[in-house]
């Protein structure tokens, strides 16, 4: 049986809190203003009284920083300020943070890469699809991303326009790249067997046109998820085959056997993306991936398919520090390949813990690789600050290149259907 706790060792914690809880009756919070008086106290009725009373000491703060900029200054399109001249507009601007004596200057984010907050109250579509999501149990790239283009992605006024990301097998990967802010662990949870249809469902419902299916990489599966994938393309196809769908996957951790499940379930469009530089790769991504093995993945694509057959398609980050001629050779060796799609996008660090951005990309640079790559021979490319791999613009060009096609195939048997029944109709007449 344990001994009594001596009287004298409660004593002093009795008395701390006793003072505390008088102290916590009598405080003022600024949240809280206390009532105005009607009636004067006998202190203000008293000219000597109020002479004699102490000046109220200020409450201490945690703020140093009392100098504050404008909300208005966070927000595109919200600025009070006069528009700057054509040759200000992509200057940088600098600012002094921290305490004094401990000041950094710090680079201020450029105006052409603020966007407007998407609002769920004044969009209603944007509020459907994020209502379904939740119903569903799904996550999106866009929103485990921090995807700057999720309002316009999801708010558009033509519903069949909306594009959607929709991101497989959970929101916890096995790897840790360096720019990316999605949950990392070595044993996520197992997967959910409903998904794949709930995604086709989910789909379905919206009535959207074009769909981007991507994952977490799972290197803790045997397969990595190649057959989850691609049993969710195969639902939604069964569901609505006229949806295009797109399909960005990691690389099964170079087996090219989990590429072909993918690459053969029935999608339209498959990307992989490199993300940076071949020289970057390892301080950029996780060991694991490489360059080489991701550019592997999307040479067997183009065998397994042909190269009419499907649309591959990757996306590079700028700002991390790259070169032009380690630029020049990455879009080469993508060629190389016969990648057919490129995309270009502002490296943005999604939290101090990730790889800091070396510089600030203006929009002339980006159009200026947006040429460079078309006269390469790429099908298409988009390229600017807030362009991601799954970006809007980007997938209406490739609907309507799929759609062509589809068009021109379709035509092309009917001619020559049409030629084979004419040549056995001249072979059974006389």
């Amino acid at each position: 049986m344990s001994s009594p706790v001596p009287i004298q060792r409660l004593q002093a914690p009795l008395r701390r809190s006793l003072a505390r809880a008088a102290a916590l009756s009598t405080r003022s919070y600024a949240t809280i203003p206390s009532a105005p008086s009607s009636q004067p106290t006998s202190q203000e009725s008293s000219p000597a009284a109020s002479a004699s009373a102490p000046a109220t000491k200020p409450r201490p703060t945690y703020f140093k920083n009392t100098t504050l900029a404008s909300l208005d200054d966070f927000i595109a399109n919200q600025s009070s300020a006069a528009p700057l001249a054509h040759s200000e507009v992509y200057t940088l601007r600098t600012a002094e943070v921290g305490p004094a004596g401990k000041k950094r200057t710090i680079t201020r984010l450029p105006e052409w890469l603020k966007t407007p907050i998407p609002s769920a109250g004044a969009n209603p579509e944007f509020a459907k699809i994020k209502a379904d999501l939740r119903g569903l149990n799904l996550h999106t790239v866009c929103e485990e991303a921090r995807c700057p283009n999720i309002g316009e992605c999801w708010g558009g006024s033509n519903k069949a326009a909306a594009t959607a990301t929709i991101m497989l097998m959970g929101d916890t990967c096995t790897r840790g790249c360096r720019f990316c802010s999605v949950k990392t662990s070595r044993k996520p949870p197992p997967l959910d067997p409903h998904e794949p249809e709930n995604t086709a469902e989910a789909l379905a419902r919206w009535g959207l046109g074009y769909v981007v299916l991507t994952s977490v990489d799972r290197d803790d599966l045997a397969d990595g998820g190649a057959r989850h994938f691609a049993e969710t393309i195969r639902r939604i196809k069964q569901k609505k085959p006229t949806l295009l769908v797109e399909a960005l996957t990691g690389d099964f951790a170079g087996d090219l056997d989990m590429v072909k499940i993918v690459a053969e379930s029935g999608l339209d469009v498959y990307a992989h993306n490199v993300e940076t530089v071949e020289n970057l790769t390892p301080y950029v991504r996780d060991r694991r991936a490489t360059f080489r093995q991701s550019l592997k993945v999307l040479e067997h694509v183009k065998k397994v398919r042909g190269k009419e057959g499907i649309i591959t398609k990757t996306s590079i980050m700028l700002g991390l520090g790259e070169t032009e001629e380690e630029l020049w050779e990455a879009l080469r060796e993508l060629r190389k390949v016969d990648v057919d799609v490129v995309t270009f996008g502002q490296y943005m660090r999604p939290t101090k813990r990730h790889l800091a951005v070396e510089k600030y990309i203006t929009p002339d640079e980006f159009e200026l690789w947006r040429q460079r790559a078309l006269d390469m021979g790429f099908l298409y490319c988009a390229s600017g600050p807030l362009v991601r791999s799954s970006y809007k613009a980007g997938e209406a060009f490739i609907e309507n290149v799929l759609r062509k096609r589809s068009g021109e195939k379709a035509v092309s048997q009917a001619l020559g259907q049409a030629v084979a029944a004419e040549e056995a109709t001249s072979a059974k007449s006389p």
